[in-house]
């Protein structure tokens, strides 16, 4: 059973209590007891029931009482009433006011235990559905790709394109381009958008975390194993995984990751047992992937296997055009999340907003905005509330990695070096910004 099915069972009689409890333990299930409808009525508003099996006739509130009290309350329970007194019209009486089923005293516990497992699967079937309207509702939320310019036209055209096919994608461009976007959008227009797309964010974790993350674990692997673990890749069977940071995993996990791409099989850490998956698999990264290659940090035959389709995301100085579009998209946005009356932005701020080299790309911009709505006192956005004064990267910077860590420096010097704010600011997780600090040697300047 995939999932645990909790039963109340509500009768006045303890033998007939004590009789259910046993058999539905037994079987499997979490069980409570009830002696009366009060009683149940009580434990209904701290804990919830899969099923309800309830008395016909009780002292004080009887059985159908306590089913229109039940429905009243709006609890998903399926109930199933129980009498001796069996006759059509309690039977219909029940049904109409909403009861799953009825049976009748003295029970055969064949009979019964067949209801149950009618019920459970009742109650798997609205779990499913209520999973497939969740995976829909998060589709139509799916943020827009925003953008008119001729190089975001460019990507949406490549985004179509290679959607209805399952081959593997890799999405490069600068840190805060909106890469993971590129991927979700890749996802929700293809075959598979009713299963899931599973996220890996691989430069925040381990070799060991990492091969445990994707691959899954065996109770007993490791220290700490205490359950069985589905992995990353089982999670995504039907659907996409999206490996984000893929430069950043050793020359160990290239040649696992090789062999599961190349077979779409995989044994848990720890297990034996061969379990497959079919998936898609998108990749992100900022690094140059063709150069690693020629190193030797990065195996030649994992990036033909992995660089089927690749899309670059521009940064935002090659899409000034898409820059008013995309604050008029952030000022709704947060203003909506801080319940604020909609603000607009000076021309003046606008048009040096366009003029700013942002190392950051839409990550910065962004984070710009959510500043300025926040220190921001009057119902326009003006020059003295955004940052641009400080250029964030001096001018004789050439790498890659020079940008990223004068970004990383500056936003730490912005928040104090409080890890928390800055990683939130940053879009990524703490492990992710300690990792960058090691990498970077950054200290705070006094």
């Amino acid at each position: 059973m995939a999932k645990k099915i909790s039963i109340l069972i509500v009768d006045d009689e303890r033998s007939v209590r004590d009789s259910l409890y046993n058999w539905f333990i037994e079987d499997g299930y979490r069980v409570e007891c009830a002696e009366n409808a009060k009683i149940a009525l009580t434990l209904l508003e701290s804990d919830s029931f899969d099923i309800i099996l309830a008395d016909i006739k009780m002292p004080g509130m009887d059985g159908l009482e306590m089913l229109r009290r039940i429905k009243a309350l709006k609890r998903d329970s399926i109930i199933i009433v129980m009498t001796a007194f069996a006759t059509v019209d309690t039977a219909v009486q029940a049904l109409k006011d909403g009861a799953f089923d009825y049976v009748t005293k003295p029970f055969d516990p064949d009979d019964l235990s067949h209801l149950i497992r009618n019920a459970s699967k009742q109650i798997s079937l609205t779990d499913e559905n209520e999973s497939l309207k969740e995976r829909m509702i998060s589709l139509e939320n799916v943020e827009d790709l925003i953008g008119n310019s001729r190089a975001m036209q460019l990507v949406l055209k490549e985004v179509e394109s290679v959607a209805q096919s399952n081959s593997s994608v890799i999405i490069t461009g600068e840190s805060g381009t909106g890469k993971e976007l590129i991927a979700r959008a890749i996802h929700s227009n293809s075959t598979r958008k009713f299963f899931p797309l599973v996220s890996v964010h691989c430069g925040a974790l381990t070799e060991s975390l990492l091969e445990s993350e994707l691959f899954g674990h065996e109770k007993g692997a490791f220290t700490g194993a205490m359950y069985n673990r589905k992995g990353r890749f089982e999670m995504a069977d039907g659907g996409t995984i999206f490996l984000d940071e893929i430069a950043t995993i050793s020359t160990k996990m290239q040649v696992e990751l090789l062999r599961v791409l190349e077979s779409k099989s995989f044994i848990r850490v720890g297990g034996n047992k061969e379990i497959t998956s079919d998936f898609r698999v998108i990749c992100a990264t900022n690094r140059d992937l063709k150069v690693m290659v020629e190193s030797g940090t990065f195996r030649e035959d994992l990036y033909y296997r992995l660089n089927v389709v690749n899309i670059r995301v521009p940064p935002l100085r090659e899409r000034i055009e898409d820059i008013p579009l995309l604050v008029d998209y952030f000022i709704r946005k947060y203003c909506t999340s801080m319940n604020r009356i909609p603000v607009t932005i000076d021309g003046t701020a606008l048009k040096r907003l366009q003029e700013f080299d942002f190392p950051g790309n839409i990550r910065e911009l962004e984070n710009m905005v959510e500043r300025a709505i926040v220190i921001g006192n009057g119902k326009k956005i003006t020059l003295k509330d955004l940052p641009l004064q400080k250029s964030m990267v001096s001018s004789n910077v050439e790498s890659l990695d020079d940008v990223e860590k004068h970004h990383i420096q500056q936003t730490l010097a912005n928040h104090e070096w409080n890890i928390t704010r800055t990683a939130k600011a940053l879009r990524v997780d703490r492990v992710t910004l300690y990792n960058k600090i090691k990498k970077y040697n950054l200290k705070p300047v006094d």
